[in-house]
């Protein structure tokens, strides 16, 4: 049975050791530099504009996480979204994805997201991530841009998705 929780500070560790091997693979995420426990901990668990993390488990067996987080209010780039949007990104251990750890993890998170009074949230997708862009269409998101050729931290030039959920 999955049980989920909210992401603490001891757990930064247990979230590296999940998402670094996809980072490794390269196919699915945009990040592009693995994280140690700290990096980890001031980006995903105590960050200011935080909303909720949210990890998965079998037993003490970490499956996955999903972060949810207010947009920066402060970013006046291309991509700028509302200050009443957020933003979500979500990890599952490889060999796991279509399991239903996503949707337990979107579970926790919509509800967070209406505690928050969130409006909507958005996804940005690697276009060549289908499998997310899947996982996403199946919440409930809906395509609304595309950003073409976003350059990643290594160099690498790829497009992305974005789509948003409109809480109502």
């Amino acid at each position: 049975m999955i049980t989920t929780r909210k992401a603490r500070p001891a757990d930064a560790q247990a979230m590296c050791d999940l998402l670094n091997p996809i980072i490794r693979d390269g196919s699915t995420t945009a990040h592009r530099s693995e994280f140690d426990a700290e990096r980890m901990r001031v980006t995903h668990v105590v960050k200011p504009r935080l909303i909720r993390t949210t990890l998965a488990f079998d037993s003490d067996d970490l499956l996955g996480f999903q972060l949810l987080e207010w947009s920066d209010p402060t970013y006046d780039g291309p991509e700028a979204l509302p200050d009443d949007w957020a933003v979500i990104a979500s990890f599952v251990r490889t060999g796991l994805q279509g399991r239903g750890v996503g949707k337990v993890l979107w579970r926790d998170t919509l509800l967070a997201a209406k505690r928050a009074n969130v409006v909507s949230i958005d996804a940005s997708i690697r276009t060549d991530n289908q499998s997310g862009l899947a996982y996403y269409s199946k919440l409930g998101f809906r395509d609304y841009s595309s950003i073409i050729d976003m350059v990643l931290s290594d160099g690498t030039v790829v497009d992305k998705t974005r789509k948003r959920f409109d809480i109502t």
